[in-house]
């Protein structure tokens, strides 16, 4: 359908139109992968080629990529350019410092990066992530321990949902321990261990980490935009907590930045309608969600559509959200506000 109404100019029309020119287009990724993330992950991690491929299409359509901040200002003062679009990443990985960047930087194109600092400063993976990876590594086989983990044997590796809940049990019980990130580390070690994994291999490739406080100031004087994502990748339902986040957030990235941070990214898309005052509260004047359309001068500047890019999605639906024909096909615009593995949302 999409080639059919890209071959009779529909694509050319509607981007070309008024209609999009009244609109900014989001565009939002999480992750490069360095190896085989994106097998792991197709919903969150892209192969490079393939990210080499959207960036050539945006050169190649004449598309106006913007610095986040101009393009919604612009945006509200009903002054965008034809096309506009903004590129922003979440999370902060090493694989956006590795893979990303070098190929944004070759285009030209600005960037946002929407940046958690716990795990900049811990330079170790993040104890879900890598865990879950380190599941799918073994996927296709069942282990007969596991006690010494505080998992019941036979554990299960076949299925996604499987393993899920495997990392779920780790998560919840080190949160019910309140283990400290180097006892999660620990925990870690152990479940590589268990699953015959060089721990320390992935460890070295910086697999599953994020930029360190070298990288971030690096980038930043190099011109990357880095905004808020919360410290530790939570949104606590707490007012006091969840300003915590943001205040501490932001004064870790005014050190390594030396910029100032006014715009916000919900951790995993998650947001609730009490969010939004303390956002306020802390002079937030733009955040990004994880649902799917194109902004408009009507959207709420705190809850801001985006288009999730991944590996799953093919060429010529990325160019049908370029061109604006996307949204009128997609019926289902909100996130999921969580992760949810594909046997469980079947």
């Amino acid at each position: 359908m999409l080639q059919g109404l890209r071959s009779c100019g529909v694509f050319h029309l509607v981007r070309n139109s008024q209609w999009r020119r009244n609109r900014l287009l989001i565009l939002c990724y999480h992750g490069i992968s360095q190896e085989d993330e994106h097998l792991w992950r197709p919903r969150s991690y892209m192969p490079p080629d393939i990210f080499q491929q959207r960036l050539e299409i945006l050169k190649r359509g004449g598309y106006n990529v913007l610095p986040l901040g101009e393009g919604l200002r612009q945006l509200q003062a009903g002054e965008l350019p034809p096309r506009s679009v903004v590129i922003t990443f979440d999370d902060g990985g090493y694989d956006f410092y590795k893979q990303a960047y070098p190929l944004v930087k070759s285009y030209a194109f600005p960037v946002t990066v929407y940046q958690t600092t716990y795990y900049s400063d811990y330079q170790k993976p993040i104890f879900n992530l890598i865990c879950s990876y380190m599941l799918w590594k073994r996927r296709g086989t069942v282990l007969d321990k596991g006690k010494e983990l505080g998992l019941t044997p036979p554990i299960d590796l076949r299925t996604e949902l499987s393993r899920h809940r495997i990392v779920r049990k780790l998560v919840v019980t080190s949160e019910a321990d309140d283990l400290t990130g180097a006892q999660k580390n620990d925990v870690a070690v152990r479940l590589a261990k268990l699953l015959d994994i060089d721990y320390e291999q992935l460890v070295a490739k910086r697999i599953l980490q994020l930029m360190n406080a070298r990288e971030i100031a690096q980038l930043a004087s190099e011109g990357v935009d880095f905004q808020l994502h919360t410290h530790r990748h939570r949104t606590p339902v707490d007012e006091a907590l969840f300003r915590k986040e943001i205040q501490d957030n932001r004064r870790r990235l005014k050190e390594l930045t030396k910029s100032t941070t006014a715009h916000f990214c919900y951790p995993g898309g998650v947001y609730e309608a009490q969010f939004l005052p303390w956002l306020q509260a802390e002079k937030v004047v733009s955040a990004t969600t994880c649902d799917v359309d194109l902004a408009s001068s009507r959207s709420n500047p705190l809850l801001l559509p985006r288009f999730v890019d991944t590996s799953a999605r093919s060429a010529i639906e990325f160019e049908s959200w370029l061109a604006g024909v996307g949204p009128w096909l997609f019926l289902r615009k909100a996130a999921t506000q969580s992760y949810v593995p594909e046997e469980a949302a079947k």
